[in-house]
Protein backbone atom coordinates (compact mmCIF):
# COMPACT_ATOMS: atom_id res chain seq x y z
CA UNK A 1 0.00 0.00 0.00
CA UNK A 2 3.00 2.31 0.33
CA UNK A 3 3.16 3.07 -3.43
CA UNK A 4 -0.49 4.14 -3.30
CA UNK A 5 0.35 6.47 -0.41
CA UNK A 6 3.22 7.96 -2.38
CA UNK A 7 0.88 8.48 -5.35
CA UNK A 8 -1.74 10.15 -3.13
CA UNK A 9 0.94 12.49 -1.76
CA UNK A 10 2.17 13.27 -5.25
CA UNK A 11 -1.38 14.00 -6.43
CA UNK A 12 -1.95 16.26 -3.43
CA UNK A 13 0.87 18.51 -4.68
CA UNK A 14 -1.38 19.49 -7.60
CA UNK A 15 -4.29 20.33 -5.30
CA UNK A 16 -2.67 22.02 -2.30
CA UNK A 17 -0.66 25.14 -3.05
CA UNK A 18 0.83 25.42 0.45
CA UNK A 19 2.04 21.80 0.30
CA UNK A 20 3.45 22.39 -3.18
CA UNK A 21 5.35 25.50 -2.06
CA UNK A 22 6.79 23.70 0.96
CA UNK A 23 7.88 20.81 -1.23
CA UNK A 24 9.47 23.20 -3.72
CA UNK A 25 11.48 24.70 -0.86
CA UNK A 26 12.52 21.24 0.41
CA UNK A 27 13.62 20.09 -3.03
CA UNK A 28 15.36 23.31 -3.98
CA UNK A 29 14.38 22.69 -7.62
CA UNK A 30 11.23 22.67 -9.74
CA UNK A 31 7.83 23.99 -8.85
CA UNK A 32 6.83 21.41 -6.22
CA UNK A 33 4.10 19.92 -8.40
CA UNK A 34 5.09 16.27 -8.73
CA UNK A 35 1.58 14.99 -9.38
CA UNK A 36 2.19 13.18 -12.67
CA UNK A 37 4.82 12.19 -15.20
CA UNK A 38 4.13 15.39 -17.11
CA UNK A 39 4.57 17.57 -14.00
CA UNK A 40 7.63 15.78 -12.60
CA UNK A 41 10.62 17.45 -14.26
CA UNK A 42 14.14 16.03 -14.51
CA UNK A 43 15.54 18.14 -11.64
CA UNK A 44 12.68 17.13 -9.33
CA UNK A 45 13.16 13.48 -10.31
CA UNK A 46 16.85 13.55 -9.44
CA UNK A 47 16.21 15.37 -6.14
CA UNK A 48 13.50 12.87 -5.17
CA UNK A 49 15.71 9.91 -6.03
CA UNK A 50 18.75 11.34 -4.26
CA UNK A 51 19.59 12.82 -0.90
CA UNK A 52 16.29 14.71 -0.63
CA UNK A 53 14.23 11.48 -0.58
CA UNK A 54 14.40 10.96 3.23
CA UNK A 55 13.56 14.63 3.83
CA UNK A 56 10.57 14.46 1.48
CA UNK A 57 9.38 11.17 3.03
CA UNK A 58 9.54 12.74 6.51
CA UNK A 59 7.72 15.84 5.23
CA UNK A 60 5.02 13.66 3.66
CA UNK A 61 4.62 11.71 6.91
CA UNK A 62 4.16 14.98 8.82
CA UNK A 63 1.37 15.78 6.37
CA UNK A 64 -0.45 12.46 6.79
CA UNK A 65 1.18 10.42 4.03
CA UNK A 66 3.37 7.78 5.69
CA UNK A 67 5.87 6.09 3.39
CA UNK A 68 9.61 5.47 3.33
CA UNK A 69 12.28 7.12 1.21
CA UNK A 70 12.70 3.78 -0.59
CA UNK A 71 8.97 3.77 -1.46
CA UNK A 72 9.31 7.29 -2.85
CA UNK A 73 12.34 6.35 -4.94
CA UNK A 74 10.57 3.26 -6.29
CA UNK A 75 7.58 5.28 -7.49
CA UNK A 76 9.68 8.12 -8.93
CA UNK A 77 11.88 5.64 -10.79
CA UNK A 78 8.74 3.93 -12.14
CA UNK A 79 7.44 7.29 -13.38
CA UNK A 80 10.79 7.96 -15.05
CA UNK A 81 10.99 4.53 -16.70
CA UNK A 82 7.38 4.73 -17.87
CA UNK A 83 7.97 8.20 -19.29
CA UNK A 84 11.01 6.96 -21.24
CA UNK A 85 9.11 3.93 -22.53
CA UNK A 86 11.14 1.46 -20.49
CA UNK A 87 7.99 0.22 -18.73
CA UNK A 88 4.71 -0.65 -20.41
CA UNK A 89 1.45 0.62 -18.94
CA UNK A 90 0.84 -2.82 -17.42
CA UNK A 91 4.35 -3.02 -15.92
CA UNK A 92 4.01 0.49 -14.53
CA UNK A 93 0.60 -0.34 -13.05
CA UNK A 94 1.94 -3.48 -11.40
CA UNK A 95 4.98 -1.68 -10.00
CA UNK A 96 3.06 1.19 -8.42
CA UNK A 97 0.01 -0.87 -7.51
CA UNK A 98 -2.65 0.66 -9.73
CA UNK A 99 -5.00 -1.47 -11.82
CA UNK A 100 -4.61 -2.14 -15.54
CA UNK A 101 -7.44 -1.21 -17.93
CA UNK A 102 -9.19 -4.57 -17.48
CA UNK A 103 -8.89 -4.45 -13.71
CA UNK A 104 -10.14 -0.87 -13.67
CA UNK A 105 -13.28 -1.84 -15.55
CA UNK A 106 -13.99 -4.56 -12.98
CA UNK A 107 -13.36 -2.13 -10.12
CA UNK A 108 -15.89 0.40 -11.40
CA UNK A 109 -18.67 -1.97 -10.43
CA UNK A 110 -17.63 -1.99 -6.76
CA UNK A 111 -18.06 0.55 -3.99
CA UNK A 112 -15.15 -0.34 -1.69
CA UNK A 113 -13.10 2.72 -0.66
CA UNK A 114 -9.87 0.85 -1.42
CA UNK A 115 -11.12 -0.13 -4.84
CA UNK A 116 -12.30 3.43 -5.51
CA UNK A 117 -8.80 4.63 -4.61
CA UNK A 118 -7.26 2.09 -6.99
CA UNK A 119 -9.62 3.23 -9.74
CA UNK A 120 -8.77 6.89 -9.07
CA UNK A 121 -5.03 6.23 -9.16
CA UNK A 122 -5.38 4.22 -12.35
CA UNK A 123 -7.37 6.98 -14.01
CA UNK A 124 -5.03 9.70 -12.78
CA UNK A 125 -1.71 8.07 -13.63
CA UNK A 126 -2.54 5.76 -16.52
CA UNK A 127 -5.57 7.43 -18.08
CA UNK A 128 -7.68 4.32 -17.51
CA UNK A 129 -11.38 5.13 -17.80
Amino acid sequence: MAPATVLRFMQKTAEDEALRQQLETLLGVGDGNISSEAELDADETEALKGERAPVVAAFATQNGFAFSAADLVTVVEAFQKHQFGELSDAEFAALVGVPTAGEAAALKATASPLKRLSRYLGETYLGIR
